[in-house]
């Protein structure tokens, strides 16, 4: 598969770049639920080398139900949400081509390869990035800000997603499950009570964590992984980017494993975001909780019901109860 697939991608070069390139290096990255990267080099009719990334949609045994099929968006509009994102100054690796039918390579887009980290263990852990982490908070403060600040008139059709909207598909999932879940439908009724009101959806990412991002010593290269990508509440972005589940056993360091609140609002605030409001990102951030729980159920079952047989999906199905207890303690 891999020689055939590097065959299409110098053809797909050729047709958009000039005749003479060719693949070396071809290999598919670890990590992805519902979908696949690849790494790769492209070699022009020069001589000049790139190094590139594939990322694209499997040809079969895709998630069957859940998160993939509800919020998620297709290829071409991950793609414009990136281009769009990038030039609003958001740091994203630079789009070379959106693949079409006749690539035969699905449903993908191309983008460059940015060297980095995105392992959040190594990145919280490995001295290489000792300095890096004190710096990372106010880094996503300033480009979450960038993300929410951009006109919407300029992505691609998104979602139009507000607690309610989110709410309902939440429950809607958890009750397809048949299955008794006491932390999470107490965690939807809290939600649904403690509802913040509406405010003015913007752009934001959907995924916005530590393990999306591209990391070297000075700190965020890249934000990786637009698929969730809607127009919603900004404070959400802020408010997934603390729960417990992305912060890697560094559970004392709020944001993503490395860094501090007051950190993350101040640089959201200097950098234009607006006015934080702490008691709404708390809301998101239990949102978040409950969400990952939901999702980690999603991805068990699609395992146990053989949609797709995968040893990872079922290992991030196992994380469903720690999630329900994460939950918990945050409403209590």
């Amino acid at each position: 598969m891999s020689a055939e697939l590097a065959e299409r991608l110098a053809a797909a070069l050729d047709r958009r770049f000039g005749a003479g390139h060719r693949i070396e290096g071809l290999s598919r990255l670890s990590g992805g639920a519902s979908r696949e990267t690849w790494r790769f080099e492209a070699i022009d009719g020069r001589g000049g080398r790139q190094a590139m990334i594939l990322k694209r949609d499997p040809e079969q045994g895709g998630l069957a139900s859940g998160v993939d099929v509800t919020l998620g968006v297709d290829r071409a509009t991950e793609c414009g949400a990136l281009r769009v994102a990038g030039a609003a100054g958001v740091p994203v690796p630079a789009v070379v081509f959106l693949a079409e039918p006749a690539d035969g390579i699905g449903a993908g887009f191309v983008t460059n390869h940015v060297a980095g980290e995105t392992i959040a263990r190594r990145i919280l852990r490995d001295d290489a990035y000792r300095d890096a982490r004190p710096q990372m908070a106010g880094q996503c403060g300033a480009i979450a800000a960038r993300i929410h600040a951009t006109d919407t008139a300029s992505l691609p059709a998104l979602k139009r997603l507000d607690a309610a909207g989110e709410l309902a598909i939440y429950r809607r999932l958890l009750d397809d499950f048949g299955e008794p879940h006491p932390g999470f439908e107490l965690g939807l009724r809290w939600l649904d009570r403690e509802r913040p009101a509406e405010r003015p959806l913007t752009f934001v990412h959907g995924d916005f964590r530590n393990g999306n991002f591209i990391v070297d010593e000075d700190g965020i290269r890249a934000v990786l992984d637009w698929e969730l990508a809607h127009l919603g509440d900004p404070m959400s972005d802020l408010g997934w980017l603390c729960i417990r589940s992305w912060r890697y056993g560094a559970i004392e360091n709020p944001v993503g494993g490395f860094g501090a609140r007051e950190d993350l609002f101040a640089a959201y605030e200097a950098a234009g975001g607006g006015p934080v409001e702490p008691h709404r990102v708390r809301y998101w951030e239990i949102f978040g909780t409950l969400r990952w729980g939901v999702m980690c159920m999603i991805m068990g079952f699609n395992h146990i019901r053989g949609a797709k047989r995968s040893v990872e999906l079922a290992a991030i199905g196992r994380r469903a109860a720690e999630t329900e207890h994460d939950l918990l303690e945050l409403i209590d």
